[in-house]
């Protein structure tokens, strides 16, 4: 007999992530990561799959691999690891697997630092990755720099990113970039004698950055763009003369679309590929992904494959230099990651019912490979959730899904619960999501909705730069009020309402604006737009663009200062009638303790009923990454206060 998910559920899912098929074809590497509550972490391994078979096995004991990439002649697998680390210690290594002996895995590189973008060179010897370099762990903190710290990466102002080169034979290890660069991303050229990488030049502008080429032989650095864009990652072209790459040129500031463009090596010319009115990347909301190194972009051939947000799905494109964008994977699913190899093409796909697992896309057929969470799924009664669409009162259509109680009966009414996204530029959809089902368990309906602002839809849609609290708000009230008028088993006088990030804003400007609900829950959220500029890690720019409308419209001019407080729901914390839970993180650096702090001091001199839980060694994540005790509970504290005001008698 079937039963409903619960909280620690958790532990039994599996995360199945960063498929990459090997140079010849006949393998992909993956990796496969199990949370444990009981030991409060997350345990990852290698697996391989073979691509003719379609059996697959473990390759690696863990506990912490992930990132593996293929040497060019298919020989060996690199990965980074934590096998000698003390749990708290900080720092990664970089292991190598002889992937035709099979032997134990050995460790070639140590450091106390992070370690991402591990890259092969053509050689098959060398390895590239990217690293911090400076003074990271300064007792006393003496700060000439912003941001002084980042979400989940911690003090931040005295160091840069910057790309180095392991020697696999000899263990030799040097940068290769020197000054006041920020590297983001980096690919060695098909010939390896050069590497393109993408760098932030100022760090007063994150949002700008640059392609640069470093010509190994020369030690010359090119840099090829103009300072106008924000670009994220890149592709070289199969003759080394062109470069893709995703990025926005800002014309609607941050809320611009990302595309693809090209640019030629030795002109410099930068062309657009795709001109289509959404957006190129994977912004779906789902607590259920494990670790990836996966390339967003892939150019294979004749074609560049990418990622497009379309609704609440993420489809695969492909485009070539002569024709338009074209869909090449696409139905009710996300993509999550995909390789790419002569005549098929290895995906992780998920939908609201189906974690993660290994796909193979085959003379235009989509099959089912791995099964790790079907003993999981084969108990559980998990309720597909039923898409609505209106139109609002300004005529434009938006989008939203139901999910119904577990165990539902025609005859009864249930109290419900509306769930606000974070981003704003982000999504719901076709993303599993573990809470939901959690509180689909508990009896309630689970009301999720992509108003304005979110990504997946067209650049007017999205773009709510100056406009936060209007037309997103109306989005979400009216949808409200669609789903009371068209689900007569939603009681209406037992709603809830809850979000993190923009969605912890959301419900914080809700409960100033309208009593409606019963009960709220915000979490790691804004209140204060002003504050939140000078302490967190994007604020100092993103606030200008999104909340004052534009780059360089500081809060301190007289008059931008009523944008940023009209738009802070600080200024509406006299209107506030409904019981509150805030939960934040004391590591969020995204949105930082003092708007929990702002919050509950405000509601607690008022009177109205309070209560603030704070995660200890967490940040803005919490949700989707954080220690799975940490999770549980956070879920638990959610549940019971909508369980005190939605269920009992008050």
């Amino acid at each position: 007999m079937s039963r409903c998910m619960c909280l620690e559920d958790l532990e039994k899912l599996t995360l199945v992530s960063d498929p990459k098929v090997s140079p010849d074809g006949i393998y992909t590497v993956f990796t496969v990561t199990k949370p444990s509550i009981k030991d409060n972490r997350y345990y990852s391994r290698l697996w391989i799959l073979d691509n003719e078979s379609l059996e697959y096995e473990q390759i690696t004991t863990g506990p912490s691999d992930h990132s593996p990439e293929w040497s060019l002649d298919g020989r060996k697998i690199a990965f980074i690891s934590r096998r000698t680390f003390k749990e708290d210690e900080p720092g990664a290594e970089i292991w190598l697997l002889d992937i035709e002996r099979r032997l134990e895995p050995k460790q070639i590189f140590k450091t106390d630092r992070q370690v991402s973008n591990l890259r092969w060179s053509p050689d098959n010897r060398r390895l590239l990755f990217i690293m911090p370099v400076g003074d990271i762990e300064q007792d006393v903190k003496v700060i000439e720099d912003i941001p002084v710290w980042f979400n989940g990466k911690g003090f931040v102002y005295s160091i840069r990113n910057h790309i180095f080169i392991l020697d696999t034979y000899t263990g030799d290890t040097w940068g290769i970039i020197k000054g006041d660069y920020d590297v983001k991303y980096a690919e060695w050229s098909k010939d390896g004698g050069s590497i393109a990488y993408v760098a932030v030049e100022n760090r007063l502008k994150p949002y700008i950055s640059d392609i640069h080429i470093y010509n190994l032989k020369d030690e010359e650095d090119v840099k090829l763009t103009d300072s106008k864009m924000y670009i994220f990652d890149l592709a070289w072209s199969p003759d080394d003369k062109l470069i893709a790459f995703r990025g926005k040129d800002l014309k609607y500031g941050l809320s611009t679309h990302n595309k693809l463009w090209t640019i030629n090596i030795s002109s410099c010319e930068v062309r657009l590929l795709t001109d289509i009115d959404r957006d190129i990347n994977n912004a779906m909301n789902s607590d259920v992904r494990g670790p990836s190194s996966a390339r967003s972009i892939q150019w294979y051939r004749d074609y560049i494959y990418f990622p497009v947000a379309w609704g609440g799905e993420v489809h695969l494109y492909r485009v070539n230099l002569e024709g338009g964008p074209e869909p090449y994977i696409a139905g009710e699913f996300t993509v999550e990651g995909f390789s790419v190899f002569k005549g098929f093409t290895i995906l992780t796909l998920m939908n609201s019912v189906k974690p993660p697992e290994i796909y193979v896309y085959r003379d235009g057929d989509l099959r089912q490979v791995t099964s790790f969470n079907k003993y999981l799924l084969d108990e559980l009664n998990l309720i597909k959730h039923e898409k609505f669409v209106f139109k609002a009162s300004d005529g434009v259509e938006v989008e939203g899904w139901i999910l119904k109680p577990c165990k539902f009966k025609d005859n009864e009414r249930y109290p419900a619960i509306l769930y606000i996204h974070g981003g704003p530029a982000t999504t719901y959809g076709e993303g599993f999501i573990h809470e939901f089902h959690v509180l689909s368990g508990e009896g309630y309906v689970v009301i999720y909705v992509n108003p304005r602002g979110s990504t997946g839809y067209s650049q007017a849609f999205r773009d709510i730069r100056g406009r936060y609290g209007g037309r997103d708000y109306m989005d979400l009230m009216e949808a409200l009020d669609y789903v009371l008028s068209k689900y007569n088993y939603i009681d209406g006088e037992r709603l809830g309402v809850t979000g993190g990030s923009y969605g912890g804003f959301m419900t914080n400007w809700i409960i100033g604006h309208t009593d409606r609900f019963k009960a709220a829950v915000t979490q790691r959220s804004i209140v204060n737009w002003i504050s939140d500029y000078g302490t967190t890690d994007i604020g100092f720019y993103f606030n200008e663009d999104q909340i004052a409308g534009g780059f360089g419209r500081h809060y301190w001019d007289n008059k931008w200062f009523e944008k940023y407080w009209s738009q802070s729901p600080l200024k509406y914390v006299g209107n506030v009638t409904t019981p509150l839970l805030i939960i934040h993180s004391m590591e969020d650096y995204r949105c930082w303790l003092d708007q929990a702090l702002q919050l509950f001091t405000a509601l607690k001199v008022r009177g109205i009923p309070a209560k603030m839980i704070l995660f200890p060694k967490e940040n803005h994540d919490l949700s989707r990454k954080g220690k799975p005790k940490h999770r549980i509970r956070r879920i638990k504290e959610i549940v019971g206060w909508f369980n005190k005001y939605l269920k009992e008698p008050l």
